[in-house]
């Protein structure tokens, strides 16, 4: 395993200056989700193995072979741009509305990277290259290739993938077992009332009062219907009320979402959720309806895969973080169950990407971001089919 890893490495190196090319051309035209063909298209001739399989409508799966018997291990990467105008001005900035503020441009090259070198060594499993699209709006193209059973087909029992993180230091790569992401459900308030003429509000039902109070109150469910240990985010990110200063509206209505990093949380917080709802509507004298769009579980990493992907990370000169998790969802959480591991690495970005978070108009990580993300997968493979035992803790004595 340690000469089989020296000499992915070193094949690595001699791709990432076309990886990096490559990147560019991904940022300079993105597609939005749904709309990735062009993408899928150019990232697989890249790779040269062939167009793949169309799977979840715009994506492909790649498969490269391995003289060895046993499962396959999957390596993920996403295709779909944000609708973000770009603000970075550098000459390969996007012009057509949409922008990879994300990292995908990043994470596809460094797929590609891996895929290309992955060619010139000999493979202890099967290895599968996933261009998965609509990661960043529903329906899930992580779900929909889930339930397709092509995973099952091609025998894949781990699935890796790789973020960048403006969040962590620049260099450090996170390998965390257990929760990393949080689930999401996205939910829209409808409040009905009374509207008429803002002079007369004894005459009335307010909704936009009701609505107000409403968003206030759906804070009780972080702060005090969770535990404050597990945590959960209740966040309003729309609201929209009436069309003149004098006059009251019959409705007003409010859409948000809400993050939970325990599974067994899940279902408690809707029914809180749906509680408060119904409950503020009433003191206002209003009505309620509500929708919930379930979205994604908790991406959960394998504990063993974890620690196991902590060892190579540290041996290919990383610095491992083992405790970083966040509140932003993934549907690479599909993943994760039913007979399959699944591992999400997270590397860290620092002050390098222009940005300190992620989907924002001048988010724009450094070339070399590339080899980082390639790296970080080719350890996930490694931990994947490597041999040894690994305890289920963080790195130590290495």
């Amino acid at each position: 395993m340690n000469d089989l890893a020296q000499q992915w490495r070193a094949a690595l190196a001699d791709e990432l200056p076309d990886a990096i090319e490559l990147r560019r051309r991904i940022h300079a035209d993105p597609r939005g989700s749904g709309d990735e063909d062009d993408t899928a298209r150019l990232v697989a001739g890249a790779i040269g193995a062939g167009e793949g399989e169309r799977v979840a409508r715009t994506g492909r799966l790649i498969e490269f072979p391995s003289e060895h018997p046993g499962p396959a291990v999957a390596l993920r990467a996403e295709l779909d741009a944000l609708p973000i105008v770009e603000r970075t001005g550098v000459p390969w900035a996007s012009a057509n509305g949409l922008m990879h503020a994300c990292g995908h441009d990043v994470h596809l090259a460094a797929l590609t990277a891996v895929c290309r070198a992955a060619r010139r060594v000999g493979l202890p499993r099967p290895l599968v290259a996933i261009l998965q699209p609509r990661e960043e709006t529903s329906p899930s193209g992580a779900l929909d290739l889930v339930e397709s059973g092509i995973l099952e087909d091609l025998a894949v029992d781990t699935v890796i993938g790789a973020h960048v993180q403006p969040r962590l230091p620049y260099g450090v790569v996170s390998a965390a077992p257990g929760p990393v992401n949080a689930s999401t459900d996205e939910f829209e308030v409808v409040l009905h009332g009374q509207g008429g003429h803002a002079g007369y509000p004894q005459l009335l039902r307010d909704p936009v009062l009701a609505i107000s109070q409403l968003v206030v109150s759906l804070q009780q469910i972080a702060s005090r219907r969770i535990d404050p240990v597990h945590g959960a985010v209740c966040t309003i990110g729309r609201l929209r009320a009436g069309s003149a200063a004098n006059v009251v509206p019959n409705s007003a209505s409010a859409f948000g979402s809400l993050r939970l990093m325990r599974a067994s949380d899940r279902d408690s917080a809707l029914a809180v959720l749906d509680e408060i709802v119904h409950a503020t509507a009433r003191a206002y004298g209003c009505t309620a309806d509500l929708r919930i769009s379930p979205c994604e579980p908790v991406l959960v990493n394998d504990p063993a895969l974890a620690a196991a992907a902590q060892t190579w990370l540290v041996r290919g000169d990383a610095d491992v973080d083992v405790d970083f998790r966040s509140f932003g969802a993934d549907d690479f959480a599909h993943y994760c169950g039913s007979g399959r591991r699944g591992l999400m690495l997270f590397v860290g970005l620092g002050e390098t990407a222009g940005a300190s978070s992620l989907h924002d108009e001048i988010f724009l990580p450094e070339d070399d971001a590339v080899g980082q993300v390639a790296h970080a997968l080719l350890a996930g493979y490694l931990a994947a089919v490597s041999d040894a035992e690994y305890p289920e803790t963080a790195v130590t004595g290495l």
